[in-house]
């Protein structure tokens, strides 16, 4: 079981913490600073990516993601020695897939271009919302005209383009979500990120409505209304849900995420940044830590920046179940049947109508989807 990476693929995550200024529903690891060494922050990603790549000569290399924070922040040239340093080390696949996320403030035709050169062949664009009062509700900084250009630009430069839209926000009506996701629809390329607001611990949304300030929030009965339609208009496009709050086009999805909820090995690299790595047929859990200053200071001082822990059998088996239904194709049943009291159990969900089992794989249904947590819950083993 801990060699079944191989079936999902290898890929690399590179956190950029630094962001323009923090967001108030956002729970990610991010960080506003004055100033940033660029080359400095290049020369210790790169080198943490070398170091992992030591471990693991050979390799085939499937996806690498900039995540953050805001990686549209980084220079091109910043994003060029990681990605080289991947190239160097590891074998890159021929359809390697090499995501930044950007956000539509430092979306630039020059920068673009030279992300381009450096190796990125696909962009995901935070815009948050197409409505310009709900965007400052969400602390963004950016409008939707600004945001719309900004995809314009990306669709200039690169073929595959997605974009991220919250639903489920205050005052949110079904219809103004219907108006909206529409309109989102008639701009997509092949793909969306669709997610539910929720309110994250930690978060200034958090604070707010613990004080009785974040008024507005749908009920359990909308939010499922909005999912559900939301699943409804997104198939009538031919963008199906593949997983929870991700919709593309047959053939168009993330296969970064996909290496995740496939259950595959990744490395993390990057403050904050967590990973999953199998050597040796054990599977570790690698983490990196979260303050900027405190990373930088591990990779220049020690030559690492991450610590592992080896992951158990039932380890491994509840990430699996964790990661895999959230994709709608489910998981392979075979995993289940190696498991006896989690095939007893999983057969109580299908009985209850929140799993599916069929042609030798399993998942959660619509009902089960909107109920995942409580599914998960009842197949995690103790």
């Amino acid at each position: 079981m801990a060699e079944d990476w191989r079936q999902a693929g290898f890929a690399l995550y590179v956190h950029w913490p630094f962001c323009e200024a923090k967001c108030p529903y956002c729970d990610f690891n991010s960080h506003v600073a004055r100033s940033i060494d660029q080359a400095r922050w290049a020369r210790a990603l790169a080198s943490e990516v070398r170091r992992v790549a030591r471990e693991t000569p050979g390799r085939v290399l499937n996806s690498v993601f900039f995540g953050g924070g805001t990686p549209s922040l980084m220079d091109p040239e910043s994003v060029a020695a990681v990605l080289e340093a991947s190239r160097e080390n590891w074998v890159w696949a021929n359809d390697i897939e090499v995501t930044l996320e950007a956000n539509p403030r430092s979306v630039e035709a020059a920068r673009f271009d030279g992300y381009a050169r450096a190796g990125v062949n696909r962009v995901s664009l935070g815009v948050q919302a197409l409505r310009d009062d709900e965007l400052r509700r969400l602390g963004r900084l950016h409008g939707v005209d600004e945001a719309k250009r900004a995809f314009g630009v990306a669709r200039s430069v690169f073929d595959r383009v997605s974009f991220d839209l919250i639903y489920a926000r205050q005052d949110q009506s079904l219809t103004a979500w219907e108006a909206e996701l529409r309109e989102a629809l008639d701009m997509a390329v092949d793909h969306l990120s669709l997610y539910q607001l929720t309110i994250e611990q930690g978060t200034a949304f958090w604070d707010r409505q613990r004080a009785g300030g974040l008024r507005g929030l749908p009920d359990e009965d909308l939010a499922a209304d909005m999912y559900d339609l939301t699943n409804e208009i997104c198939a009538e496009a031919d963008m199906q849900a593949y997983e929870v709050s991700n919709h593309a086009r047959p053939g168009a999805e993330s296969r970064h995420n996909l290496i995740y909820w496939r259950y595959g090995d990744w490395v993390g690299v990057g403050p904050g940044a967590h990973g999953r790595l199998t050597l040796d047929g054990t599977r570790w859990a690698s983490e990196c830590p979260a303050a900027p200053g405190a990373w930088l200071s591990r990779v220049e001082n020690t030559g690492q920046a991450e610590d592992r822990t080896a992951l158990s059998p039932q380890d491994i088996v509840n990430e699996r179940i964790m990661m895999g239904l959230r994709l709608t194709e489910g998981v392979d049943m075979e995993f289940f049947e190696a498991q006896p009291i989690l095939n007893m159990r999983a057969a109580s969900l299908v009985e209850d109508g929140l799993m599916w089992c069929r042609d030798g794989r399993a998942g959660a249904t619509v009902a089960g989807r909107l109920l995942l947590n409580r599914v998960i819950g009842e197949l995690l083993v103790d």
